[in-house]
């Protein structure tokens, strides 16, 4: 299938690693010119180095913290300088969920939901709200959340509350932009196989002995019984970044390789 993603332009937050970075090299295959962005400059540059190396297309990183509305704007404006427009924007930028952080409600301070909400809800709007004008301006646009599965399980209070608010602040943005030809949606993944998963593995493995694959296997309790890599994830998202992804809008599409027993709908 042709995807029709050949000369689009995208912006990819949280694009130095994870499945910011998997979506990053999975646009520029299909011949997307990337903006890249996160906070910390030197591994920002070193990933858009290693991408356009690959994919021999257009990566330029751009330092931005996402939980400031200025450096925000200026990140958009760049990307239109260099780039001639945006069609495509995928939020990604979020500090990593970690099992050592509060889950009950006694522990769970205001400052903790604060900083979760900061980024990855209002991070993914005030990229949103930048971008948003010059989609409309071209009557098309893509505009694509990556969220989480803790969205569907009460594990944590603030991982609950932030990744039920991205789906919600979805669903409104698609229904205000979606006459003006823009798609918004949201993608669930659930586990996944990242750098930091790998590395937390391959730590636990040198301490206790057990290779990398069993301690994978151990955790991978999704419907197909395998840890969903960060490239696949990525093939998901690129799909939604494309003009065949038309019939999709304002809905979350999961990407964690099926939960065991409930039924979404």
């Amino acid at each position: 299938m042709d995807l029709q993603l050949t000369g689009k332009r995208a912006i990819v937050t949280g694009g130095s690693k994870g499945i910011g970075l998997a979506v990053a090299r999975g646009l520029s295959v299909e011949g997307v010119d990337v903006v890249i962005a996160a906070r910390s400059a030197e591994p920002l540059e070193a990933a858009a180095r290693a991408v356009a190396a690959e994919t021999g297309g257009r990566v330029i990183p751009v330092p931005t913290d996402t939980g400031v509305d200025e450096q925000v704007r200026a990140l958009v404006d760049r990307a239109v300088d260099e780039l001639g427009g945006i069609d495509i924007l995928v939020n990604s930028a979020a500090t990593p969920w970690s099992a050592g952080k509060p889950a009950d409600w006694a522990a769970t301070s205001d400052d903790l939901v604060r900083r979760e909400v900061e980024i990855k809800v209002l991070g993914y709007l005030r990229a949103a709200r930048a971008v948003a004008p010059h989609m409309i301006s071209q009557s098309w646009g893509r505009i694509i959340n990556i969220s989480g599965l803790g969205a569907r399980q009460a594990n944590s209070i603030a991982q609950t509350i932030r990744n039920v608010s991205v789906s919600a602040l979805t669903k409104n943005l698609a229904d205000e932009l979606g006459p003006h030809g823009i798609n918004v949606t949201v993608v669930h993944p659930g586990r996944t196989r990242t750098e930091r998963l790998t590395d937390r593995l391959a730590k636990k493995s040198a301490e206790t002995g057990v290779p990398m694959e069993e301690l994978e296997a151990e955790l991978a309790t999704n419907s197909l019984r395998r840890i969903i890599d960060a490239s696949e994830v990525a093939d998901v998202v690129t799909f939604l970044a494309s003009p065949r992804s038309i019939a999709i809008n304002g809905d979350a599409v999961a990407a964690g390789g099926g939960i065991p027993g409930p039924v979404f709908y």
